[in-house]
């Protein structure tokens, strides 16, 4: 994570360098690396999915180029004028604030989010540093519970001691500090649902664990989380979801990236995450059979993507998973397992996967 004074200076440097560039006469430019398939590939050593050298040249004296160079310097420009003040934006907030119409014209520099949005990645590749380390948060979505005590802006926070919601995970965890941690590792789910079913069984307690959800893909912030959770306390991650391609794939992008965020895999991806959810030995083993699915065309087309990935198509276990899914021509969800009983998945499934090491790594 990069401090403050960091990115500032990141911000600092940019701005001398294209004012350096207009005094003596030059015509300005940014060196943006490019966010395409072209340029994204999977590095076996460190097991990420990582950003090319690639770039493009993007000029401010350049018709096709001027109005994407305007809205990156005026993002930049704002990221700067947060962090001198030290407060934060949501992505829609930078939307309204840079949304002006240039002097002397009727053009706007922004016309919709999406823009704006665009300008923010460009404004993270050129200067390395995350949106949230540049004082630009998203919406906030997740909940996480256990024996975790935290300082966040000055609070004191017991995520044991926070009644039935647990504690909302902001989306900027990076200023989070963990004052205790008593935990042996963490649970990760893609639904509430199964977190608020563990958190009234008080799992994190029984298991010494953390449990934390999201609502579907994991928000940057929780896996910035995960991955603090990770390498400054040493916390294994589980990640728990259904048997289906879709809850293969929030497992996948956990723990090797995405291509969409190839250029901050090294900060969100944690590449010792293990799958401990849903597979085709569990529901024969737990007599789910009855509780299938049936697969959509968009499901079938879903798990040839995914069996395909260079990570997974010369994995064994993973291929097994694959090949049985489609022979079953569906997928079984998590909350199946209440037909074994209200509490099962708490005092039977997870404690006897975790004890036997029954999880995909």
């Amino acid at each position: 994570m990069r401090n403050k004074k960091d990115v500032k200076k990141k911000l600092e440097e940019l701005g001398k360098t294209l004012y350096k560039e207009i005094k003596e006469g030059k015509n300005p430019f940014l060196d943006i690396p490019i966010r395409a398939l072209s340029n994204v590939y999977f590095n076996p050593k460190t097991k990420l999915i990582e950003l090319g050298d690639a770039k493009s040249r993007r000029y401010f004296f350049n018709v096709a180029h001027i109005r994407k160079f305007v809205q990156t310097i005026e993002v930049a420009s704002l990221a700067k004028e947060l962090l001198d003040v030290n407060k934060h934006l949501s992505l829609r907030q930078v939307f309204y604030a840079i949304r002006k119409t240039l002097p002397g014209t009727k053009i706007d520099i922004v016309e919709d989010q999406t823009e704006s949005n665009q300008a923010i990645e460009d404004l993270e590749l050129i200067t390395g540093a995350s949106r949230e380390e540049l004082h630009i948060n998203a919406k906030k979505s997740g909940a996480a519970a256990g024996k975790i005590i935290i300082k966040d802006k000055g609070d004191t926070i017991d995520w044991s001691k926070l009644g039935s919601g647990g504690w909302s995970i902001p989306s900027n965890t990076e200023d989070i500090e963990f004052k205790k941690v008593d935990a042996k590792f963490v649970i990760y789910m893609e639904k509430d649902a199964m977190w608020e079913r563990l958190h009234e069984d008080k799992v994190w307690e029984k298991l010494k664990c953390v449990i934390i959800a999201s609502q579907g893909q994991a928000t940057r912030g929780i896996r910035r989380l995960l991955r603090r959770l990770s390498d400054e306390h040493g916390l294994p991650i589980y990640v728990l979801t259904d048997f289906d391609p879709w809850g293969f794939y929030i497992y996948s992008v956990l723990k090797y990236g995405s291509i969409a965020l190839a250029h901050i895999s090294k900060k969100l991806a944690i590449p010792n995450a293990k799958f401990l959810g849903l597979t085709a030995e569990d529901i024969k083993k737990y007599k789910l059979e009855k509780q299938k699915i049936k697969f959509k065309d968009v499901d079938l087309r879903r798990l040839e993507q995914i069996k395909e990935y260079e990570w997974f198509k010369d994995d064994k276990r993973w291929q097994r998973q694959f090949k049985l899914m489609k022979e079953m021509k569906g997928k079984v969800e998590l909350d199946a397992l209440v037909t074994r009983g209200i509490s099962f998945v708490s005092n039977v499934y997870l404690p006897e996967k975790i004890k036997n090491k029954d999880w995909i790594d």
